[in-house]
């Protein structure tokens, strides 16, 4: 499966799930600034790695897949699990890859300055590509042994 852009899909949102999606958004964001009030900005910052609206996104993804397959008469309820399920798979590569990002700001901030902001960026961008590549390459594998009768649960 390719990473694709699918702008059709802004059609398919209602405008009370964006607002649902702004507001868990927001609530995450205000706790995030909370907590960095109460227990500094190091700590503060770690929170900035939690996906904001991942919980909204995917419960929507579910329904939308769930829906899409209901038109065509199948139940779709698994369709929509699995379609969350590459949602969180995408969240918890992102968020690994953050943390390189936050590191590399942490430690080249003092040197550099702005720059390492952009350093920072490109090592997101090179850690997202290469996680997401394993994590395909890996599935393929698990695919290719239980295709093979090996029986090895899909991840």
């Amino acid at each position: 499966m390719n990473v694709t852009a699918k702008l059709s899909a802004l059609r398919e949102t209602g405008w009370h799930e964006y607002v649902i999606r702004f507001v868990l958004g927001g609530a995450a964001t205000a706790l995030t600034g909370l907590v960095a009030k109460v227990y500094g900005p190091a700590t503060g910052g770690l929170f900035l790695a939690f996906p904001a609206i991942f919980v909204a996104s995917a419960s929507l993804i579910e329904m939308h897949e769930r829906k899409r397959k209901q038109k065509k008469g199948l139940k779709g309820s698994r369709r929509g699990r699995e379609a969350a399920a590459l949602d969180a798979a995408g969240a918890a590569l992102g968020s690994l890859a953050l943390l390189v990002f936050a590191a590399m700001v942490w430690s080249l901030a003092h040197r550099w300055g702005g720059l390492a902001l952009f350093a920072a960026f490109a090592a997101w961008c090179i850690v997202s590509v290469f996680l997401w590549r394993v994590r395909r390459a890996l599935r393929c594998t698990a695919r290719s042994k239980s295709s093979s009768g090996i029986h090895i649960r899909d991840a």
